[in-house]
């Protein structure tokens, strides 16, 4: 098991929660009330600081009921494990209408995924394989 330790840094936040102990995401919260125009994205403070282990890194993912109920899609995050300013997440309106989030709203959802160890090495040259150079569509849709 890993540890994060988490730090409120506003009177309003709350730890991160999961509603099921197997959920791969724990969710994030709003500390404050805004109104996203439609088409438009707002950055959203959750209140919170985090310390993960160095292998660690969070990913910033949208919540299922948000994005099907609202039309609000979370734009991607990344948080290193370094990092220890606040978790801010960018919430993109898809939706012809203004959506209100609320203090205390779950907005999105952060995914710990272990990061592996690479070395980077240049090279004139890179071995063949069945795939080749082809991409973006190349395999169907």
């Amino acid at each position: 098991m890993n540890n994060v330790n988490v730090k409120l840094l506003e009177e309003f936040a709350t730890i991160p929660t999961r509603a099921n102990e197997n959920d791969a995401g724990w969710d994030l919260y709003s500390i404050i009330d805004t109104v996203i125009p439609p088409k438009q994205r707002k950055t959203v403070k959750t209140g919170i600081a985090l310390e993960m282990p160095e292998h660690m890194a969070g990913l910033i993912w949208p919540r299922s009921g948000l994005s099907v109920k609202q039309g609000i899609d979370v734009l991607a995050g990344v948080i290193d494990s370094g990092y220890r300013g606040e978790i801010m997440v960018c919430l993109y309106n898809t939706s012809d209408d203004n959506v209100s989030i609320n203090r205390g709203d779950r907005i999105a959802q952060i995914i710990f995924q272990e990061v592996p160890r690479i070395m980077m090495f240049h090279q004139e040259r890179l071995g063949s394989s069945q795939r080749g150079d082809s991409g973006f569509g190349s395999t169907g849709t």
